[in-house]
């Protein structure tokens, strides 16, 4: 499923910045996409925490071999730790998707509630598992939820993505990632998209 606002938020964006715009204009047909899985957007956000796009994607397809091809918070935690070390995952990777399965499984979780939550409480709220921090729950807020104008400042793509067009490559402050993104809201969540697609052609997913 594609957000309703993608168009509109192209469009936008490339009457405002040319520099997105050669970027929009490299990737007519990409678009955002959800799994449409809570559960999997966060384990996948977790899995995918510091390493490249391409080397989470190979992690993941050999959790979800161990995991019996169903990545579902029971199949989780009938896993040892030895066979999702053995996917490629650390030991505290291991135990984070251990505890995101726990809260999921208890109820302790209740993802309908977010549709109708603000960012920052729904960022409150999922900081409080083990293992997700403020970037996993902006990658929730922009892969699962959908929401229009996140600008995730502790990642590293987006990072880099900025200082190569807006600083020539000289290094930046978080501050200056958000003063930078002034200028694409209320749509910095397809500014982000687009900025990971001038480092990396394969769309991110999560």
């Amino acid at each position: 499923m594609t957000p309703d606002y993608w168009h509109e938020a192209k469009a936008a964006l490339g009457k405002r910045d040319g520099r997105l715009r050669r970027i929009i204009s490299a990737y007519p047909d990409a678009t955002l996409r959800t799994r449409g899985d809570p559960f999997q957007t966060l384990a996948r956000s977790i899995v995918g925490r510091q390493i490249s796009v391409r080397a989470a994607q190979a992690v993941w397809d050999r959790f979800v071999l161990a995991a019996g091809k169903a990545v579902t918070p029971s199949s989780v935690l009938a896993l040892q730790e030895q066979a999702m070390r053995d996917a490629g995952l650390s030991r505290m990777k291991a135990a984070y998707l251990h505890d995101l399965a726990t809260h999921f499984g208890g109820g302790a979780i209740r993802p309908r509630r977010w549709a109708r939550m603000e960012d920052e409480a729904v960022i409150e709220e999922l900081t409080e598992v083990k293992g997700i921090g403020r970037w996993s729950a902006e990658m929730f807020l922009i892969f699962y939820l959908m929401r229009p104008d996140v600008l995730p400042v502790g990642d590293l793509g987006l990072q880099r993505a900025i200082e190569k067009l807006y600083f020539k490559g000289e290094p930046i402050t978080k501050d200056e990632m958000a003063e930078v993104g002034e200028r694409w809201a209320p749509w910095r969540t397809v500014a982000t998209w687009y900025l990971w697609r001038s480092l990396d052609p394969e769309p991110v997913e999560y």
